[in-house]
């Protein structure tokens, strides 16, 4: 078997190059398309992805960007944090990206999942920074009550007390696609060939793993409250764009008391689509309606 996951992968129209970035001392690898005298298009990825993911929507915009991504911290190829994860590093982490990027200028910015909650977040609690906003399937998870609060800091504990689990082993980059399109449905081979490809590390002995760090599966020592992160929505003064599959993510949103209708309600100025056909993953299964609706909701002159 081979490593090489090129041949019968899908093929960029658009090259990204990558460069190191200092963000509040971690190694950041950020991507980037375009040219930089264009305007600045940030997409932010999501849990267990990276900057790579967003190739496809990218490849079909019709208007030039300077679009920018980095990987998260834990993810692609920035460096590891020993310490763990917490949502307020990822903000933290933006805050910084953003007065690098963009000092002197609002910025636009665009999120999938985990990112997607973020940019939420900070376009409330940063509203002077944003100028436009996008969430693709991030609308925070199922909330969680005060007396859940014992319970899930008895699972943060043992969770360091307990060793982490080996990284899953693969033989190569097809079988990486192969675990991709078991995920996903809607993913085609091309594609998924295109991401195992760029999101991999090599093991000891040769073998093949995915570029996160596994410490990601560890437990969040603090609740989920989406009360919480409304009142930062709530705040938002800039035009927000939600962009949702064709199901409620999570599956275990549905039923819960604050509802998903009540989430949008607490965004002053949205706008809201629907994917019909696509999963939670909509820049893979749909990247032609996630370029078009982002081009049209960011466009320089609007």
């Amino acid at each position: 078997m081979t490593n090489d996951g090129g041949q019968g992968a899908y093929q960029p129209r658009r090259i990204s190059r990558t460069r190191a970035l200092d963000i509040r001392g971690m190694r950041y690898n950020i991507r980037e398309w375009g040219d930089e005298r264009a305007p600045l298009l940030l997409f932010l990825h999501g849990h267990r992805d990276a900057s790579s993911t967003f190739q496809f929507v990218v490849d079909l915009f019709q208007q030039d960007w300077h679009v920018v991504c980095p990987d998260w911290r834990g993810f692609g190829q920035s460096a590891w944090a020993p310490q763990g994860y917490w949502h307020q590093d990822y903000l933290a982490d933006l805050d910084t990206l953003v007065d690098s990027l963009s000092p002197d200028r609002p910025v636009r910015l665009v999120g999938h999942s985990l990112g997607g909650n973020t940019v939420n977040t900070f376009s409330g609690v940063r509203a002077e920074r944003v100028i436009r906003a996008c969430s693709l399937d991030g609308f925070g998870l199922r909330t969680k009550n005060a007396d859940d609060s014992p319970e899930q800091l008895q699972k943060f504990l043992d969770a360091w007390r307990a060793p982490l689990p080996g990284a899953r082993p693969y033989p190569d980059v097809a079988s990486m696609a192969d675990r991709l399109m078991q995920a996903n449905k809607n993913l085609t081979r091309d594609k998924a060939l295109f991401l195992a490809a760029h999101q991999h590390r090599k093991l000891d002995g040769g073998s093949l793993a995915w570029s996160f760090d596994p410490a990601h599966a560890r437990p969040f020592g603090t609740l989920h409250r989406v009360d919480e992160l409304a009142a930062c929505w709530r705040l938002i003064a800039c035009p927000m764009l939600w962009i949702a599959s064709d199901r409620i993510f999570p599956p275990s949103m549905r039923g819960d008391s604050l509802s998903f209708e009540w989430r949008m309600e607490q965004v002053k100025d949205l706008t809201f689509h629907r994917l019909d056909g696509s999963s939670h993953n909509v820049h893979h299964d749909a990247p032609d309606r996630v370029a078009a609706l982002v081009e049209e909701f960011m466009a320089p002159t609007r």
